[in-house]
């Protein structure tokens, strides 16, 4: 009996699109890990977008839901749910616009403006422990980078 001729190998191409190259699944894994160390960290029982409507509240003060969701980069359906989230919790409040009843303004209650100051060293040292792997320049030049893209 004579053995069978093998077929030929094919080699393995590179494919054109690499995943881990992708900035968008790169920017993806880094979001997923800085998600985890927050979940773990924040001990005020609040979520990423939570913080951010409290922290742009505290800085700018009351606004209107719809401006506090273009400022926290949020659509109208997730700033809704997060504000309602917040006002069930006494951490906002919320009231017709006097210049114009159709809007909603959102303000902080002292409860809400204590957590945030509470908060906000827990928050820092998120951000510290996310960028960690990073020296100061390359953090910095990260940030540059980043906001660049937006």
């Amino acid at each position: 009996m004579s053995a069978k001729p093998r077929a030929p190998r094919r080699r393995a191409r590179t494919p054109a699109y690499l995943l881990d190259t992708q900035v968008g699944f790169v920017l993806r894994q880094v979001m997923q890990r800085h998600t985890t160390i927050f979940g773990a960290r924040m001990d005020e029982d609040l979520t990423s977008t939570q913080w951010a409507a409290l922290v742009k509240l505290a800085e700018k003060g009351p606004c209107s839901q719809n401006l506090l969701g273009r400022l926290t980069a949020m659509d109208a359906a997730t700033i809704k749910g997060v504000v309602d989230r917040l006002a069930k919790r006494a951490l906002v409040e919320t009231r017709p616009d006097p210049q114009d009843g159709r809007r909603l303004v959102v303000a902080l209650t002292a409860e809400g403006a204590a957590l945030t100051e509470r908060a906000a060293p827990i928050a820092l040292a998120i951000t510290e422990e996310t960028l960690a792997p990073l020296d100061p320049q390359e953090r910095e030049q990260l940030l540059a980078l980043l906001t660049r893209l937006k």
